[in-house]
């Protein structure tokens, strides 16, 4: 299900990196870092915890194929894993999502 005034469930194909039945990566619109994405359900929920657990699975699976995918492309030297649920904690974009942070040394 979809909600035609989410910024998530409005993304254009184009946008998209990598995706499978259930889930897309796309490049954060406001990297933390180079190589900064977000792993996004097609469904619209707004609670990661609330996914079925196929849903959550294929998420990981993305999240890896991500991490192969960045680790080409810029060659970074650590990564943070985030996933922010509730705007108290931090979530912007009320539809679950996981952002994937590349580090680099400095």
């Amino acid at each position: 299900m979809k909600d035609p005034g989410c910024v998530f469930c409005n993304i254009s194909d184009d946008n998209i990196i990598i995706k499978n039945d259930l889930a897309f990566v796309i490049n954060d619109k406001f990297p933390h870092s180079k190589g900064h994405v977000l792993i996004i359900p097609f469904n619209h929920s707004e609670n990661y915890f609330d996914l079925s657990t196929e849903e959550q699975a294929q998420m990981n699976n993305l999240l890896n194929e991500a991490k192969r995918y960045t680790d080409n492309k810029y060659n970074p030297t650590a990564y943070n894993v985030n996933l922010n649920i509730g705007k108290e904690a931090g979530q912007i974009v009320m539809h679950a999502h996981i952002h994937l942070i590349p580090k680099y040394k400095s």
